[in-house]
């Protein structure tokens, strides 16, 4: 089964829609918000709001006539605002949705601003968390139905989210959030020792010690990182066959890799390399937080194919700022005469996790060379 984590909405454009000429000053007032007062920085186009032409200007652009499509062409890339009825929402909507994993996030706002609704992928997409941040902006109350929310349980998917986790059996979270919601308890298992944790567990949540100390509980959960295992043969360890409950394995991405290429490579041969040295690490792409490379590869074409494709931030550094980084695994002298530092893969993955540890250096595939360093990790509850 393919799994996905989605982004946070923190990082998504957020798009507003509104019909009325009430709605719409409560559109440009919240854009305005949202660009000012968000927890991270965005770009200018980060929030935008649409209105009949009537109602538009003034940072409002005019509703298109093709409304689903405008909807469709960035579904589950941004999340969504609709200020009016949630019947509204739900026409415009309903072509694209597919599942909470890969949904847009959207929220319902009435005209007055009395009232915010999560109406989709409230808790992976992070509409939940959305419409708390909103609700504080205009004065309004959040209005969450989910049932976890509800009753003020452990919600596995939000810890997921909140912690950068890879949900590998989408199945298992139903069933956890069924069995706290029953009053079950659910044990959790760090494999990694050095993993920092901060804040304080849910009282249906155990924090045990070992593995087999999670099997006295009937739902387990198991945070486990890079070995030498793939993660499906992880998962097939940990989701071992259950009388009742059931196991689920969550992944941290926390690795930041640094990639050289060859001028001009392409893009299957890139991504095969990387691949390959991700497996023979025990990883899985999903892993991979960032991906970081000299200045000079900036625009390079299969650089920027990978990291969309897989959807991974990607960052360059000039020779003088890779240069700061010493005690490489390997040099070359030809690279430097090139690029002006002699390891550009490994002194790139070093510098973009400067607190990580290399689990990997320069490795050598057809056309390219990447470094893998773990980055540390830190659960919050």
């Amino acid at each position: 089964m393919r799994t996905e984590l989605m982004n946070s909405s923190k990082d998504m454009s957020i798009i507003i829609f509104s019909f009325t000429g009430t709605g719409t000053e409560l559109n440009r007032r919240l854009c305005e918000k949202l660009k000012q007062n968000f927890h991270i920085e965005r770009e200018s186009n980060a929030c935008i709001g649409y209105a009949p032409e009537k109602y538009a200007g003034e940072g409002i652009l005019p509703l298109p006539a093709d409304k689903a499509a405008l909807i469709g062409s960035r579904w589950g890339q941004s999340a969504y605002v609709f200020i009016g009825a949630a019947g509204i929402a739900v026409r415009y909507i309903a072509p694209w949705v597919k599942d909470k994993y890969t949904d847009s996030p959207v929220l319902v706002i009435d005209e007055k601003g009395q009232y915010v609704i999560p109406l989709l992928s409230g808790h992976v997409g992070g509409a939940a968390a959305l419409a708390d941040e909103v609700a504080d902006m205009i004065g309004a109350v959040p209005v969450h139905t989910t049932a976890t929310d509800v009753q003020g349980k452990f919600a596995v998917d939000v810890f997921a989210r909140k912690n950068g986790l890879i949900i590998t059996d989408r199945e298992a979270v139903k069933k956890i959030s069924a069995g706290l919601l029953n009053g079950e308890k659910a044990a959790l298992y760090i494999e990694d020792s050095s993993v920092s944790i901060t804040g304080t567990p849910p009282e249906e949540v155990v924090l045990c010690e070992s593995l087999e100390e999670t099997e006295q509980y009937s739902y387990q959960v198991m945070i486990a990182g890079s070995s030498e295992q793939p993660v499906q043969d992880r998962k097939n360890e940990v989701q071992k066959p259950k009388r009742e409950g059931c196991s689920l394995l969550l992944v941290p991405r926390n690795i930041a890799a640094g990639i050289g290429c060859r001028k001009g490579i392409e893009e299957a041969a890139l991504e095969k390399g990387f691949l390959e040295i991700l497996a023979a690490n025990g990883l899985d792409i999903r892993q991979v937080k960032s991906i970081a490379s000299i200045d000079l590869k900036k625009d390079e074409p299969a650089l920027l194919y990978l990291c969309g494709k897989y959807h991974i931030p990607f960052k360059t550094y000039t020779a003088e700022e890779l240069s700061s980084i010493s005690g490489v695994t390997a040099a070359s002298d030809f690279v430097k005469k090139i690029t002006g530092v002699d390891n550009v893969c490994e002194r790139a993955a070093r510098l973009s996790c400067v607190s990580g540890s290399l689990i990997q250096g320069k490795c050598i595939r057809e056309g390219m060379t990447a470094a893998l360093v773990k980055c540390p990790l830190e659960i919050t509850f």
